[in-house]
């Protein structure tokens, strides 16, 4: 009972807070709003026996994902008025193409992973060798889900690199 009265509040209050991440005038507000989420939801872990998930909630996502927002925020002038020039330097058409391979790279993966037989049996349903929850996830995915784990650190190196080129005044 006390779990479950533990899970509808935690709910109602990761609704109501990402609703104020939303609607904050104050862009500081949003993000601070936004940290009290972040352990709302690692405290929501904590009540689903998820441990390790909510120790990487915390340190990923209150620690260091939201300093990131802080940082850009910060450094960020959003009174500022928008550039009336474009940047002749700017190259639109690599960028295009470069869409273009991503969105055909997402394609393929979608085709290739929905294109299976489906009576195949899956690869989570054999035993694992490991033992553990951390040793699980870890074995799933650096086996079964190792495109989409690769495809998320690819957008996290462009996200990177984007920001370094925004940073960049001489660019």
């Amino acid at each position: 009972m006390a779990e479950t009265l533990a899970f509808y509040t935690l709910s109602v209050l990761i609704l109501g807070l990402a609703v104020l991440v939303v609607t904050a005038k104050n862009t500081v507000h949003s993000v601070l709003f936004l940290v009290i989420n972040f352990l709302c939801v690692a405290m929501l872990y904590v009540v689903l026996e998820a441990e390790f998930l909510a120790v990487i909630q915390v340190l990923v996502y209150a620690g260091g994902i939201v300093v990131l927002y802080l940082f850009v925020v910060m450094l960020v002038n959003l009174k500022r008025e928008p550039e009336a020039h474009q940047d002749p330097r700017r190259l639109s058409a690599i960028g295009l193409g470069l869409a273009g391979a991503v969105l055909l790279e997402l394609a393929g993966i979608v085709v290739y992973t929905y294109g299976q037989d489906p009576s195949t049996p899956l690869a989570a349903a054999a035993p694992s060798p490991v033992m553990g929850n951390v040793e699980e996830l870890g074995w799933l995915l650096y086996t079964q889900y190792l495109i989409p784990f690769e495809l998320a650190s690819v957008l996290l190196l462009v996200a990177m690199v984007g920001a370094i080129v925004l940073a960049r005044r001489e660019l």
